[in-house]
Parts: structure tokens; sequence; C-alpha cells
């Protein structure tokens, strides 16, 4: 079960990054004991509707879908309907709780937005999960969840941000290898443009790849330190840390000739069609910058084959950094609480659920229950437990960050970087947005 103490590194980091308040919790919350339990064996006697909101769209909808049915199964008489909201989830869950109509289950990517909702008052404490949470998870894991000692959410579905997945058979056209340096990998773009398939895919419609690549840049630029001195705001983003890692990132998204599309078309491609370019035979694009999450989403109507089809090999590294990760996860919380709304909570943390989905690919399991044989091959067992083996891990920067600056379509860090892939020889100018941006969100 070695892959698994990868989660403690997750909420050891996330923890320090966010100053959550790790406590002991109240083992007296709610009847833990009987609702694990029943969330293991099912109960006929539990009626009613629940509603989820999620960040779950196309493959990983059909994939939580799966979920939700081995859910129904052993709650037959329990009905969920679940909405996918995408990049919009923070906005719809917002609009939701405001006007006093907020679904009963959501799952949410950015801690800050659950900090934020139970500073409102709009979430339940989910306690009553607690036991199954405590023998199954890592303690660290548990504790990400709790506000001033108080359980309101837990990590359901985990990813390791730090990965490159490109298309074999474009890779040995062109004669090139996965590289482990920086150098090497913009030497192998050029490479790759000259032997006719553009280097990278990229997904700029999203804002959210675009944090990730920034992040994955300056945590290996800047390092540990200057990451969580940033997560903070205790630095600003005029510093020149953060325009060096503006700079380097400039060097991928200022190279248009070699972006699948240029950078109009780059701004235009949403996510999954950013992997569907790498993932078709023959190749559209030679390699996307992106999570362990990426097979998942082309699972349906994947043409190709892992390892030899598709590959992946994990962000380069740059100047001295070593085996470093970047990584995030989606967490369950609650607004609504009835015996149908904890009967799913409870099911969500347990072997079976994490299995549903494992099964399928583009998920890493929390419970430690879940054996690393469940993952359908042998690279997604790899992305799966690389944290494991990092010696430097960091929470994804801007889900841990207010989220109208760093979750929220339209504007703080999603927008002000795609306006820095439209022109990325400003980064005077991009730094100068962010760091206003970052202002308001932080007063």
């Amino acid at each position: 079960m070695r892959g698994h103490r990868r989660f403690a590194t997750i909420a050891a980091a996330a923890l320090l990054a966010t100053g959550l308040v790790a406590g002991c919790g109240d083992d007296d919350e709610g009847d833990s004991g009987a609702a694990t339990s029943t969330a293991a064996q099912g109960d006929d006697s539990i009626r009613g509707d629940v509603s989820v909101v999620g960040v779950w769209t196309g493959d990983e909808q059909r994939s939580f879908q799966a979920v939700l049915d081995a859910f129904e199964e052993r709650f037959p008489n329990v009905s969920v309907r679940y909405t996918a909201g995408g990049d919009n989830t923070p906005t719809v869950l917002s609009t939701a709780v405001e006007g006093g109509e907020p679904p009963d289950i959501a799952a949410v990517a950015q801690p800050g937005l659950v900090k934020d909702f139970q500073r409102k008052d709009a979430l339940q404490p989910i306690g009553f999960a607690r036991e199954t949470l405590d023998a199954q998870y890592p303690g660290d894991i548990v504790e990400l969840g709790e506000i001033e000692e108080e359980l309101y959410s837990f990590v359901f579905k985990a990813a390791n941000k730090s990965t490159v997945w490109f298309n074999v058979a474009a890779f040995e056209s062109a004669g090139v290898e996965p590289p482990e340096t920086w150098e090497q990998f913009l030497e192998n773009a050029q490479t790759l443009q000259a032997s006719g398939t553009p280097a990278y895919s990229i997904g700029g419609a999203d804002g959210w790849t675009l944090t990730d690549l920034f992040e994955n840049i300056y945590l290996r630029q800047a390092g540990p330190e200057k990451y969580d001195q940033l997560t903070e705001h205790e630095i600003p983003w005029t510093d020149q840390s953060v325009k060096d890692a503006l700079e380097a990132m400039a060097q991928i998204l200022g190279d248009t000739e070699n972006i699948r599309g240029g950078t109009t078309g780059a701004l235009q491609t949403e996510f999954p069609a950013s992997v569907e370019n790498v993932f078709a035979d023959p190749a559209r694009a030679a390699q996307v910058i992106e999570g362990d999450f990426v097979p998942g989403v082309v699972a349906e109507n994947n043409p190709l084959e892992p390892g030899t089809g598709y590959d992946v090999f994990p962000f380069p590294s740059i100047g001295d950094a070593q085996n470093v990760v970047v990584g995030g996860g989606d967490s369950i919380i609650m607004f609504k609480d009835s015996p149908a709304a904890q009967a799913l909570v409870n099911f969500l943390t347990t072997k079976e659920a994490h299995e549903a989905w494992a099964s399928r690919g583009g998920f890493s399991s929390p419970n430690t229950e879940v054996e690393d044989s469940v993952y359908p091959d042998d690279i997604t067992r790899k992305t799966a437990t690389a944290i494991a083996d990092a010696e430097t891990f960091r929470f994804d920067m801007s889900d841990l960050a207010p989220v109208d600056f760093g979750g929220t379509p339209g504007q703080g860090q999603w927008k002000i970087l795609q306006d820095f892939l439209e022109d990325p020889d400003d980064v005077d100018g991009a730094a100068s947005k962010l760091e206003a941006s970052a202002k308001r969100a932080y007063e």
C-alpha cells in the first residue's frame, strides 16, 4: 500500500499553505458506527432524493455516474440527480447558496471555496463520516477537511498535476525521447515541429490549465518557500520570481506555430479537446501538459493503447529542482442534511465507491484499502502513486486562493493568464494584473 502515503503528503502541504486548523474532531457527531455499516451494506429503509452538483464533466461525469449507480444498487429507494457544473461550479454553487436553494451535496476542487461556504454558515458538518475516514484514510487527509476542529469535507478524488502525456507514434517519428529537463523539453518541441506534428496541445479556453502550467514552473524555479508565500499573498505577484516563471511559460505560449491551432486555436480549445488532439491516430499534436486524469477524459473514445499508443513522463525539472509535484483534489461537501444525503456521503468514503471509478482510470483514491491492482493499467498505477516519491509537493495554488482570484472563469488568474496566452510578451503587464486582482481577492 506504499502508494497511498502520497495523500498524507498532499494534506500536510495543503494545511501548511492554507492554515486550516487541524484537530481531533468530535467523536460524538452523529451515529458514525451505524452510518458506516449502512454505507457498506446498503439500506432499503432510507428513502429520498439527493441533488449533487460537481466539477466533473464528460468521461469524468460518466465515471462518477458509475459510482452513483453502485450507490443506488445498495440504496434502491434513494434517487440521486447529478448536475455537472464544470469550471462554473463555484459560481453555480455561490448563486444557489445566495438564493437559498443549494444542492444537497457538492464536489468542489477548491479548498478555499469550502472555507468561504463554511464562513457563510452554508455547510453542514459531516462528522458522521469520520469513523470510515479515520479508519481508511491517512490522518492528514482527514484533517484537511477540518475547519475549527469540525469536519466539513473530505477529498474524494486526488490528482497528480505534474505529468505530460504524449503520443508515442509522434515521438517515435520525430526520434525524440521523454525529456528530463526543461531544456530538453524545449529542444524536443522544435524537433517535433520539424517532423510535422505540433509539439503542444493547449486547452486555453479553460483557464485552469494555464494556472497548472504556471504553478509547475513556479514551484520548480522559485522553490517551495516562495510558492507558499505567493499562495498566501505574502509576496506580490509583481515579484521577480513570478516574472521569471511567466517568462519561462512564454517559451511555450510564444511558440505559436508549434501550438495546435496557434494562439487563436488554443484559446478556443477546451481541455477535453486538447486531450483528443494528442490521443488521436494520427496525432494532431504531440503532447498535452496536464494531470493524471488525462486518459479518463477520452476513456470512452480512445483509439490508443497505453504504453504503445500513448504514454506519460513527469513534468521536466528546471534548474536544481528534482522530483517536484503539484497536485490537487476534489472534495465532497454537504449543504443539506438528511438520511439520504448522509448515506451518499458515507458511501463516497468507502472502498467500493472509489474502486467503481479507479477501475475506469483517471482517478487516484485516498482510501488506503483500495489496492493498486484496481487501476486499469501500468501507466495509471505509475501516475496514481508518483506523489509518494516526491521530494517536494505542493497543493494546486489557484485552488487554495480565494475563488474569485484562483477559480472563476472570466476573471482573476484564469482570465489574466488567458490574456497572457494571447500576448506572452507582456510579462510585466500580466504580473501587474495578477497583483491587482490578488489584492482585491485577499482583502
